[in-house]
């Protein structure tokens, strides 16, 4: 079932995102060579409590920290751990915030000290994917019109759309429908309402889009060893259009 919220339910989720936002910013300066991912846990989990909110991914469907923190060829859900991170190492955060029941969810990728000029260019893409996304969540438009629009930018660029991880409705649960895909039809599938809020986190791979699952049952890998990168925002589609509830100011560049 969509849940449609109300203004106020969207402005207490946009308190969330802001802190959610901020832990995003604050990573910018934490995340150099030498820290390890589990290093990244601990300071998100400490920030976000000492902020009064709770990490909302402890627990969810049995998953066991408060980040998750994928690196290189990890499309998703890694697991933090104790080994160090390197120059040049792409690395994704990923987290959600229950703040006071308000829900937020964002990912935001990360270069461990230096970027590659491939590191640079699969970043550039990848958010200029998520801005063409967000341009099409509007009262009115399709579900299909946000996967069209990434799909055909990032595979214009030669590179691959992640089918198997999509974004979803949020709120007040982590996942709630609708399913929101990174590819697919202009015009197609469900209509969005004024209310509905929603995730747009494509995941794009220098290579091609298939994957494979770590034993773990978590981590999901590029099937030819490329790098992946992903961006994610929350968003509030309203009649004044889409408004990003984890903006961390820098989306006027694109």
């Amino acid at each position: 079932m969509i849940t449609l919220k109300s203004a106020r339910e969207i402005e207490e989720m946009r308190k969330s995102g802001a802190l959610l936002a901020d832990v995003h910013k604050h990573l910018r300066d934490f995340i150099k060579p030498g820290i390890t991912s589990w290093d990244i846990e601990v300071f998100v989990r400490n920030f976000i409590e000492s902020h009064g909110g709770v990490a909302a991914q402890i627990g969810f469907e049995g998953y066991k920290y408060a980040t998750c923190v994928s690196i290189n060829s990890e499309i998703c859900h890694g697991f933090p751990r104790k080994k160090p991170l390197h120059n040049g190492d792409l690395v994704k955060v990923d987290m959600c915030i229950d703040l006071k029941g308000a829900m937020s969810d964002s990912c935001w990728a990360y270069v461990v000290g230096e970027a590659t000029p491939e590191d640079e260019k699969l970043m550039a893409v990848t958010k200029k994917a998520l801005y063409l996304g967000i341009e099409q969540a509007q009262v009115g438009n399709r579900i299909g019109d946000i996967g069209h629009a990434i799909q055909t930018y990032v595979e214009g660029e030669g590179y691959g759309v992640v089918r198997d991880f999509i974004g979803h409705g949020i709120g007040p649960t982590i996942h709630e429908a609708p399913a929101v895909p990174h590819f697919g039809e202009a015009g197609k599938g469900l209509r969005l309402k004024e209310g509905m809020v929603i995730t747009i986190e494509p995941m794009v791979n220098t290579g091609t889009w298939k994957m494979k699952m770590d034993p773990n049952g978590w981590t999901a890998y590029t099937l030819d060893g490329g790098l992946s990168c992903q961006y994610e925002h929350t968003i509030a589609i309203t009649k004044e259009g889409p408004q990003i509830l984890t903006s961390q100011g820098e989306e006027g560049t694109y």
